[in-house]
């Protein structure tokens, strides 16, 4: 896999240190992923790549909700966006 170099300033970096257990390149392969897919149209995400950024905690919980109740959300959420889609304005 080919490496980058970034250049950040000295203030960042300090605030970076504190968090090592953070592994940075990770988090700057994703932000570079999300920034392209945005250059291109692409706002797609795959189920496997959304988990992964949900986390541990979140695939558990969701594994823990039931059918009917992950249906009812899920109208709740299509009416909400078909809502908020809908009241947009066109420039």
């Amino acid at each position: 896999m080919p490496n980058i170099t970034l250049s950040i300033p000295e203030e960042l970096y300090r605030k970076m240190k504190k968090y090592s257990e953070v592994r940075w390149s990770e988090v700057a392969r994703k932000a570079i992923i999300e920034y392209l897919r945005k250059l291109e149209g692409e706002f797609k995400t795959s189920t496997e790549e959304l988990l992964e950024e949900l986390g541990k905690d979140v695939v558990k919980e969701l594994s823990e909700i039931s059918f009917e109740r992950a249906v009812e959300w899920y109208k709740k959420m299509r009416e909400a966006e078909w809502r908020r889609s809908s009241t947009t304005q066109v420039a």
